[in-house]
This record gives C-alpha cells, sequence and structure tokens, in this order.
C-alpha cells in the first residue's frame, strides 16, 4: 500500500491494484500491475514477474521516454522510497540512496543482522524530510541525514554522502516506520514465548511511539492492535504507511487495514470527562474551542454534576461562563434552579447588562426572596435582619429597568402592612420609589429612618425643592452635614428661608448662623444681634471670639446682655471697646482679681492714666506690686511704683523683683549702646560708599549734550580749548554756558537746584 495526496493504492496477493480515497471507498480497480498513468493513456505496458531491477523512466529533449537502470544483479528489490531528488531502495544486501540531480549512487548502507532472511523480516523505509532517511531492519533503527560534501574534497566522490546520526536496537521486529515531528511511529512484530509451552506464539502488533537519542531510544506510547488472524501473520505480512498532511497511519495487515491518527483535543476531553474531572475538562475546551468538534455540552454536563452534588452555588456561578449569551438556556436554568428550591443560588449571576432575560424572571426571584424571607423571618425574629438583606441587596445591585417596578413596589408595601417598622423593608422601598424617580417619597422614608443616604439622594436628584419645609428633620438627623449642604446651596434654599425654618429650633438656627459667620463675617450681618443671645446661650466659648470679630454687633446690646449673665471677659472686652477702658479695668481687677490680666489689658491699650489707675489699685496690695514690679519694666518708669510703696509694707518675692528690674534695666542700656555703635558703624560706611562714587570718574562722549544750549557737549575740534562741567546728578554744561558764580566758589546745576538743594548739585570741573 502507498498513500499520495488525496487516495491510497492498495496491492493485493492475488496481483490486483484498487484506488481507495481516504475513507476507504474503492474509485479503480486494474487487474495487472503495469507502470502507467492514472489520468492519461500512457503507460509502460511491461509485466514484472518479479522486481530484481530498478528503472527510472525520464523525457528527453524529444519528449520521448527514456529509461536507465538505476540498479539489477543484487536479487529481489523490496521497498522504495523517492523524496525531491533522492531515491532510496532495499534489496537484500541493504540500503542504496541514488542522487537524481547529479544522477550518482551516494552510499550503501549494509544490513546488519544477516542471520533474519530478508524475505521474511523485510526492510522498512522512509522520509522524514528531503534529506532525512529512517531504516527499520529486523530489529534495528538507523537514522541517515544526506549532507553535502565540501567541494575541497569531492576529486571523484559524489557532491553527497550520508551520515548516520542516531543508530539504536529495539525489542521487537520492525513492519514499518512513519516520522511524527521529532518522534517516530514504529509497527512491531511481536513473538512471545510462554512459560506453558515451548514454541514461540504470536501476539497482536504494536504500534508505538518512539523518541530516538543519541544511544537507544525511549518509548513514549505503545497500543496492541487487534487484527485478523494475527496469530497466523509473519513481520512481512505487515506495513505502514502514512499521511503528512492529514496526520493519518495505515496499518496493512492481510486481512484488515487499520487506520490511526493522533489523538486530538476531543479525545483529551473524553478522557477528563471520563475520569469526572469536568473543571479541567472545560478548561481545556475554552482553551481549544476552535479544534474540538465533538463537546459542544461539556459545560452542561458540568452544571448537571455539581447539581446532582448538591454545590448549587458553584453549578450557579458555572452558569456565567458556560450559558454565556444564550437567554432560553438562562431562564431553563432558572426555572430548575426555582424547581429545586435553589434560586438565591443563582439570583447573583444572572445577566443584567445589555443582554438580560425577561422582567418575570427577574420579577419571580425577587418575589421569592420577599416570600420566603419574610416568613422565615415572621417566625424566628432574630433572623429578620440577616435574611431580608438578601432582597435588599438585589434591589441595590439589579438596574431598575430589569423589573417591573411597581410591582415590587406593591408587593414590598404588602409587607410593611404586617411590619410597618421593619427598617431594612423600608429602605428597600426607598430605592424602589427612587428608581421609580418618585424622590419625595424616597425622601420621607429616608429622614424617617435617619438614612445616611438622604444627602446623597438630596444632592443626586436635586431634591432642594423638596426638602424646604424639612430641614429640621435634616439638622436633627446630622446637624453638620445638614449646614453644610444648606450653605452650600444658597441659591436653591435661601438663607432667610432656613432661619424662617429653624426660628422654633434656637440651638439649631445657631449652629447654622455659627457655620455662616465662619464662612463669611458679613453675610449673616442682619442676624448678629439675634446670635450674641444664642451664643451666650448655647456657645459660651464662641461669644468673646464672635465679638471680637464681627463689625456688626450692636455693642449696646451685646453688654446688656453679657451684664445681665455676668459674663465678665466679654464685658470687659466690650467696655474697652466702647471706650470705657477705665470701668473694663476696674472689672478685671476686681472683680478677676487677676494682675496679669490687668497688666496685659494696661499694655495693649498703651494709656499713661490707665497705668496710674492700675498703680493706685494695686498700691495696698503686695500681691498686685509683685506683678506690677514684674511686668511693668518696659512701659512705665518703675521708680514711680517704688516711690509709692508704703513704709514696712511686706511684698512678697519682693527682692528677686528688683532683681528683675536692674535686670531688664541693664538689658535696655545694653540695647541702647548696642544700637548706638551698629548706627555709627552703618553711618560710616555709607558716608565712605558715598565718598567713593561720588570721587568716580564720569564718561563725556559726543553723544552728550549741554543741558542748557542742547548743543554736542564736545565741539568738534578737540585740540581747541574747552570747559565742560559735570554735576554729581550727571547733568553736563558747557562752562560758559552756567552764569557766573560771583563769590560763591560752588555752583550748582541749574535743573536740579530749582527742585532741591542737595548732594546732587555739587559741581565737577573738566577742563583742557
Amino acid at each position: 500500500m502507498t498513500f499520495y495526496d488525496v487516495f491510497l493504492a492498495l496491492g493485493t496477493h492475488f496481483g490486483k491494484v484498487y484506488l481507495l480515497d481516504i475513507q476507504g471507498n474503492v474509485t479503480q480497480k486494474f487487474e495487472i500491475v503495469q507502470v502507467f498513468g492514472l489520468y492519461t493513456r500512457e503507460g509502460f505496458h511491461e509485466n514484472f514477474d518479479c522486481p530484481i531491477k530498478l528503472l527510472l523512466y525520464e523525457r528527453n529533449w524529444l519528449n520521448r521516454w527514456k529509461t536507465s537502470v538505476l540498479h539489477e544483479g543484487e536479487g529481489n528489490i523490496t521497498n522504495v522510497k523517492w523524496r525531491a531528488n533522492l531515491i532510496a531502495w532495499a534489496n537484500n544486501l541493504g540500503v542504496k540512496i541514488y542522487d537524481i540531480g547529479s544522477k550518482q549512487r551516494i552510499t550503501n548502507v549494509l544490513r546488519d543482522n544477516t542471520s533474519l532472511r530478508p524475505d521474511m523480516y523485510p526492510c522498512s523505509l522512509c522520509w522524514k524530510n528531503n534529506t532525512t532517511l529512517i531504516i527499520g531492519w529486523g530489529s534495528s533503527v538507523k537514522i541517515c541525514v544526506v549532507k553535502e560534501r565540501d567541494p575541497t574534497e569531492i576529486r571523484d566522490l559524489p557532491s553527497r554522502y550520508v551520515e548516520i546520526v542516531s543508530a539504536f536496537e529495539t525489542e521487537f521486529f520492525i513492519s514499518g516506520l512513519a516520522p511524527l515531528a521529532d518522534q517516530l511511529v514504529t509497527l512491531y512484530y511481536v513473538k512471545e514465548n510462554s512459560e506453558h509451552m515451548e514454541e514461540e506464539f504470536r501476539t497482536r502488533p504494536r504500534l508505538d511511539i518512539i523518541q530516538p537519542l543519541a544511544e537507544g531510544c525511549e518509548e513514549i506510547s505503545s497500543d496492541a492492535l487487534t487484527v485478523r488472524n494475527f496469530q497466523e501473520n509473519q513481520c512481512r505480512d505487515y506495513r505502514l504507511e502514512h499521511s503528512e498532511g492529514e496526520s493519518l497511519f495505515y496499518i496493512i495487515s492481510p486481512k484488515d487495514i487499520v487506520v490511526a491518527k493522533e489523538r486530538d483535543q476531543d479525545d483529551h476531553i473524553d478522557w477528563l470527562l471520563e475520569k469526572k474531572k469536568y473543571e479541567e475538562a472545560l478548561m481545556a475546551a475554552e482553551i481549544s474551542f476552535k479544534n474540538i468538534k465533538r463537546h459542544d455540552k461539556i459545560g452542561m454536563a458540568y452544571i448537571n454534576h455539581l447539581v446532582e452534588r448538591g454545590d448549587y452555588d458553584a453549578a450557579a456561578r458555572k452558569c456565567q461562563k458556560v450559558l454565556g449569551k444564550n437567554m432560553d438556556l438562562w431562564e431553563n436554568e432558572v426555572y430548575r434552579f426555582k424547581t429545586i428550591g435553589q434560586l438565591k443560588a443563582i439570583s447573583q449571576y444572572l445577566p443584567r447588562g445589555d443582554l438580560r432575560l425577561r422582567p418575570a424572571i427577574y420579577e419571580m426571584i425577587l418575589h421569592e426572596f420577599l416570600k420566603t424571607d419574610y416568613e422565615v423571618c415572621f417566625k424566628f425574629a432574630f433572623l429578620l435582619l440577616f435574611l431580608t438583606q438578601g432582597f435588599a441587596t438585589l434591589i441595590r445591585e439589579w438596574p431598575g429597568e430589569l423589573y417591573n417596578n411597581m410591582a415590587i413596589v406593591q408587593a414590598v408595601n404588602e409587607h410593611l402592612k404586617k411590619d410597618p417598622t421593619n427598617s431594612m423593608l423600608l429602605t428597600t422601598l426607598a430605592e424602589l420609589y427612587t428608581y421609580d424617580q418618585r424622590y419625595d417619597r424616597a425622601l420621607e422614608i429616608y429622614l424617617k429612618l435617619r438614612h445616611k443616604d438622604v444627602y446623597q439622594l438630596i444632592h443626586k436628584h436635586n431634591l432642594f425643592s423638596s426638602i424646604k419645609d424639612k430641614i429640621v428633620l435634616l439638622m436633627d438627623f446630622d446637624k453638620e452635614k445638614a449646614v453644610d449642604m444648606l450653605l452650600d446651596n444658597e441659591d436653591k434654599i435661601s438663607m432667610d428661608k432656613v432661619v424662617e425654618e429653624l426660628k422654633d429650633r434656637p440651638e439649631l438656627l445657631h449652629v447654622y448662623l455659627h457655620k455662616l459667620f465662619k464662612r463669611d463675617h458679613h453675610k449673616g450681618q442682619k442676624y448678629h444681634e439675634r446670635q450674641i443671645s444664642l451664643y451666650a446661650e448655647f456657645d459660651r466659648p464662641n461669644l468673646l471670639p464672635f465679638l471680637r470679630e464681627s463689625m456688626h454687633c450692636p455693642l449696646e446690646k451685646a453688654l446688656e446682655i453679657c451684664q445681665q449673665r455676668h459674663f465678665v471677659e466679654e464685658t470687659v472686652f466690650l467696655l474697652s471697646r466702647m471706650g470705657n477702658c477705665r470701668r473694663a479695668l476696674q472689672m478685671i481687677m476686681e472683680e478677676l482679681a487677676d494682675v496679669d490680666k490687668a497688666i496685659e489689658f494696661a499694655k495693649e491699650q498703651d494709656d499713661r492714666e490707665l497705668w496710674e489707675d492700675l498703680i493706685s489699685y494695686s498700691i495696698d496690695k503686695p500681691p498686685f506690686i509683685t506683678g506690677l514690679l514684674n511686668n511693668i519694666g518696659t512701659h512705665v518708669d518703675p521708680i514711680l511704683l517704688i516711690h509709692r510703696i508704703k513704709e514696712g509694707m511686706e511684698i512678697p518675692n519682693l527682692r528677686d523683683s528688683l532683681v528683675k528690674i536692674l535686670q531688664d534695666y541693664n538689658l535696655q542700656i545694653l540695647l541702647r549702646e548696642g544700637c548706638k555703635k551698629i548706627l555709627v558703624a552703618d553711618s560710616l560706611s555709607l558716608l565712605q560708599r558715598m565718598h567713593r562714587t561720588q570721587k568716580r570718574g564720569v564718561r563725556v562722549d559726543e553723544e552728550n549734550i549741554c543741558e542748557s544750549c542742547h548743543t554736542p557737549i564736545l565741539p568738534s575740534d578737540t585740540a581747541q580749548a574747552f570747559g565742560v562741567v559735570v554735576f554729581h546728578c550727571r547733568h553736563k554744561f558747557h562752562k560758559e554756558c552756567l552764569p557766573s558764580p560771583g563769590n560763591v566758589r560752588i555752583q550748582y546745576c541749574n535743573i536740579c537746584s530749582a527742585k532741591r538743594r542737595g548732594p546732587g548739585s555739587g559741581i565737577l570741573e573738566m577742563k583742557k
């Protein structure tokens, strides 16, 4: 048998030749073996009783056939293989290779095991490529490579030679060889010895894949073939042919032809499914989806397996990958999961993008969640929050357009009639109202629940017109967020509207006006008078900063409130701001009895009369005298205080105070002297710099003009005597253009002297 392109040629023992297609169907039949063209009438009608010589037919230049004898005289020729320009054949002695291009026989590979009969153990030949020949004979395999000879070594030798790159022995007798990538497919004839029988017996032929090595081979796989009458067959009764394009291998025996092919991805998936390795089978199918032909329902088989095993979540998760965009399959699976009571498992994996199921499917799942969750929770109240979160999660995650929103709203309202305080259901209802653009209803629920999303809802859907009468509710929920939102959206909710709404809740009104004042001291000025009472009532620590920073606060009203509440610090500030510093100082000394504050206040006002009042008040109070001695040294002469101290008065820490006064005085003297030295040094340095500057020369050239006559300052003939006067202000004159100085030796610039008399008007005279 031999294979060519799209047909097989099969020869029988009775001398008939059949042409078969690759499926094994007979297309032509020839009774007598001859050499002729399959699709032309020409041929060579010469019968061969036994192949004892090798003939080559070629066309000559006259388009006639020329016959050349390649080989004869060495017995039967048992095998011939032709590849490109190389012909290989085998006879009883060995294997020859002929080069058609050079018309030379380039090698003769001798048979190794001469003890075997060549007619019973024929040679097997196959070309791996255009230059590699594989020879199998008996149990020996040789791999030969045809190479080009070095031109310097050719002489009378062929231009090519053969190198045996690998040679090894096999365990069984070789009936056929074929290449498979860098490996070999071998057909073995197997004889084994029985322990109970003296004679050898023949077993089934084997088809092995081996990996040739430098000094041996490695078995990759082995398959025993079942053919008819294998017990009676000999080694010569088997042949192996292959088709390179289809990767098909044909095993020929006297009664059967077996077709073998490489295992493909379908075979691999079959094995994985047989071993119940569904995950790996699905992955293999996804990777090689273009090459598989039989396994288009692996995913469904895997899902069924997971469901049968009770792993419902994994089965539902696989639906995303397996069902893909097939909405019919999706709906079938949803109903199957409903039947087995596992809708919750598949709910989170349903399509929700551009491709989606019918709205009824999503509604069925939502109703199922709501029904089962509520019924269970009604019996076991402690599970209420946990279980109803499943329904709420779906409402939050599923876009509202997936289902009929109003149908779900109605269902939720029915459940709320039984449990009107269920916060989870109320929150879900608010979200449903939001999807349905019924924002007012959603806002009412959020405010009732004091839900954190209320502010996001207001901003996202611009609901400021809806909250004008709900400002108190918003502030009761979260004062800070509410005030920030109101102040950020004054164009939508006016300041006056907010104040009006909060008039009965002064504590909330104070929070709003306080933040308004912090943002802008002038925007809410008409409410500053009201704020005085609000600060006094709810936030005294911020009252004094408010009084300090506000420019629109009525001082009389503020003073009245502070005096009523006996706020001394605030009253002192207001009195001083209104100009009544003596009364303010008196309050500090009498009511606060804080000499440090009194001194600080006197320092701020920097009024000599206040210092006199402070000294007069303190002169009979030793602790006050100590404080004054320690602090007034830089504002008042301490001698004035010391002279007024009564004889024999005991003053705490008087010595330390006097030492400090002397140290302060010493420091002042040192500072004055240091400043004097620096001033003198700076004055001298500046004077020297001015002197150096004024001594420098001044450039006078043809471009300069006289400031009086406005002609060039230099005459055209510089050989004649001329006079130029240049002042320090850099104004230049002809000497004759200046008025005569008379008895005064110093001249002045006419231009600058009209403005001022100063150093810039001095003269610098140049003569030649």
